[in-house]
């Protein structure tokens, strides 16, 4: 039985690190880029309201809504009701704002966007969800859905709550497959349990996976010379099933060349190709970092609200890609309204509850003089 988004191509173009000139977009690149997008085939467009502070929103009426006819292409937008909005007036505003500044007439696609922990709580205390159905009435919303970053049993549970949601959108990559703190594979799994169909993000893990150490690039250089690392990441999440798209955050025409090469005429991953990825998981696993399993028993009676396991995942981002920028970004996000590991007070209490005996105040210091200068 068909299932949403089935015939969508299986690449879709992320609006998140367009290419800048200074503070402002490049627009005539993005238009050069969504050209050879369209060219090849692909219709799939994924902007939010906060993606460069509204300029890839601004961007996307430019180089797409005003240059092509509206039914040839889906556009997906994002409502963060989380992100310092203090009514449900002002959470609404997101849509409408997101509406003029596209200037598409409707989304094909509306996510909420960034559901789990504290912050799914917002959209039920703002009835967002009845907010997007209204709009899907109206016809303003084809589908709407949510992207989610927490474990499987929040999304489990979520998903019974909410089974109106038409489809979610899932952080999916072959470094996340198994990791105890992302928990790909389990999130995939429930989201199949409950027939949602899935929208991937991070399949490159924010550009790690296209920039390895060389150890691991050999692995897929010897296994394919002329294959990029890049296509091994998408490759890997594309070839699940129940997928609407696969969605990568191109900077630049470059990136838009390869991902569309290999995906024009996509192949799912072979037998000796998925053993290739298997070897590379299992040296990940091995590789040096912080061995956090993200249960949290440190934060519970931490009196600066230090978000511990959250900056180890930057650590390791760093310790196993050698991605400091890609390790910066995740900081940020992750301490940008408290929690930094330079506010550490040295009181102990987490070591004491951890039971992995992690030598957490210096690892702080270590994150504290890593990720908080530059």
């Amino acid at each position: 039985m068909a299932y949403l988004g089935e015939n969508i191509k299986k690449l879709g173009f992320g609006l998140m690190r367009l290419p800048m000139k200074g503070n402002e977009v490049d627009i005539e690149q993005t238009k050069q880029m969504v050209d050879l997008f369209m060219k090849k085939g692909f219709t799939y467009f994924d902007t939010a309201y906060g993606y460069i502070d509204g300029k890839s929103e601004e961007a996307v009426k430019t180089a797409l809504v005003d240059r092509y006819p509206r039914e040839s292409f889906q556009l997906a937008t994002k409502m963060p009701a989380w992100a310092g909005v203090k009514t449900a007036q002002e959470a609404r505003q997101m849509f409408y704002t997101s509406l003029e500044r596209t200037g598409a007439g409707y989304f094909d696609f509306y996510l909420l966007h960034n559901l789990g922990k504290e912050r799914t709580k917002v959209f039920d205390d703002f009835n967002i969800w009845d907010f997007v159905a209204q709009q899907k009435e109206k016809g303003l919303i084809k589908h709407y859905g949510f992207s989610f970053h927490d474990k499987a049993d929040a999304l489990d549970l979520l998903l019974k709550k909410h089974p109106q949601a038409e489809f979610v959108q899932l952080q999916i990559n072959y470094a996340d497959w198994e990791n105890e703190s992302i928990e790909s594979r389990k999130c995939y799994e429930v989201a199949r349990k409950h027939n949602k169909p899935i929208i991937i993000m991070e399949p490159v893990k924010g550009g790690s996976l296209a920039d390895l150490p060389d150890n691991i690039t050999k692995i897929f250089k010897n296994a394919n010379p002329e294959a990029s690392l890049a296509s091994w990441a998408i490759r890997f999440s594309a070839s699940l099933d129940g997928l609407i798209t696969v969605l990568s955050g191109m900077s630049n025409i470059q990136q838009v060349e390869d991902n569309t090469s290999f995906m024009e005429n996509f192949e799912l991953l072979n037998d000796g190709e998925r053993k290739v990825i298997t070897l590379v998981q299992r040296i990940m696993a091995n590789s040096p970092q912080i061995p956090c399993t993200d249960c949290r028993y440190c934060i519970k009676g931490c009196p600066q609200g230090i978000v511990i396991p959250s900056i180890f995942v930057a650590m390791n981002n760093y310790m196993i890609y050698n991605n400091l920028q890609g390790a910066k970004r995740n900081y940020f996000w992750e301490t940008k309204d408290k929690g930094k590991a330079s506010e550490c007070i040295e009181c102990g209490q987490c070591e004491a509850a951890c039971p992995q005996q992690i030598h957490i105040i210096n690892e702080l210091k270590k994150a504290a003089q890593l990720l908080e200068n530059g």
